[in-house]
């Protein structure tokens, strides 16, 4: 009888090619470490300064210092009838979260490379990470605008029009649109640096310029009328002028406007998903 013949088998290994596909158990499974992640990304910080945390505080400060002097004092741009620092401490909220969130997940690739060649786990746990210890220096600083609030509604005249309203609780919707925002954008730029890493230095320039396009240093009602729809193509300056409304009781923000924004968020988040997942499979052989 003739001995059975062995045929050779060749085991293929490939990176999973559905771009939409996303690890919700193992997001879920790890999300121990998505937690250690958040802890380590903020107190790395400023683990080695002086003042340590209190920089979330003075940074703000400083910026609403030097717009009050620059913009509102000496160049004359009004602020819609509101105090110049409380208008531009408001202004900064939406816009400094939306920067810090952009600017930590734009290198989740390439400055995790080192732990995603070792181990397993879900790729978007560092810039989910990243969004959560954003969210901290967020807390921080609107407890820096929450106090100048306070001290124009009890010692200024300016306090008699602010209040607390049924808005106010759109607020957590909207920090919540800011992140997408910012991942989206981030995971994109995670992905293209991850081939480019001459980009990583154009995106503290492309955060500056940003923020000159978007309504944080003026009101959305210094620009004309003709040009607003212009306005309306960043999905930031509706964030940012609807944060005003909410805090501040001014803006001119429209339900259209907003909703325009709602629908780029939507794409760029969902967007910068796909990019990074489609990146990140075959990221570490390529390093």
């Amino acid at each position: 009888m003739n001995a059975p013949t062995l045929t050779a088998q060749k085991i293929l290994i490939r990176p999973n090619q559905s771009w939409l596909r996303l690890d919700w158990a193992g997001l879920w499974q790890y999300r121990d470490l998505l937690v250690l992640l958040v802890q380590r990304d903020f107190t790395s910080r400023y683990q080695q300064t002086i003042l340590g945390p209190i920089w979330f505080i003075i940074n703000p400060l400083i910026n609403a210092v030097v717009f009050t002097v620059l913009f509102s004092r000496i160049i004359g741009i009004p602020t819609d009838g509101v105090p110049p620092m409380l208008f531009y401490l408001g202004g900064q909220l939406a816009w400094n979260y939306f920067a810090n969130v952009l600017g930590t997940t734009g290198n989740s690739l390439a400055g995790n490379a080192s732990i995603f060649s070792k181990v397993y786990f879900p790729r978007l746990i560092p810039p989910l990470a990243m969004c959560g210890s954003s969210l901290i220096a967020f807390a921080v600083q609107f407890a820096v605008f929450a106090a100048f609030w306070l001290y124009h509604v009890l010692a200024t005249p300016f306090g008699a029009s602010l209040h607390i309203d049924w808005k106010l609780a759109l607020l957590p919707l909207l920090i919540v649109q800011t992140a997408a925002l910012g991942l989206g954008m981030g995971l994109v730029l995670s992905a293209i640096t991850a081939k480019y890493r001459d980009l990583q230095q154009l995106t503290g320039y492309l955060l500056q310029i940003g923020m000159y396009a978007t309504p944080v240093i003026y009101p959305l009602s210094r620009i004309p009328e003709e040009w607003r729809w212009l306005a309306g193509l960043n999905p930031m300056a509706s964030i940012v002028e609807l944060t005003r409304v909410i805090l501040l009781g001014v803006g001119s923000v429209t339900l259209v406007s907003h909703a325009i924004s709602l629908l780029l968020t939507a794409a760029v988040l969902l967007g910068g998903i796909v990019l990074y997942q489609r990146t990140a499979r075959t990221f570490v052989d390529t390093v």
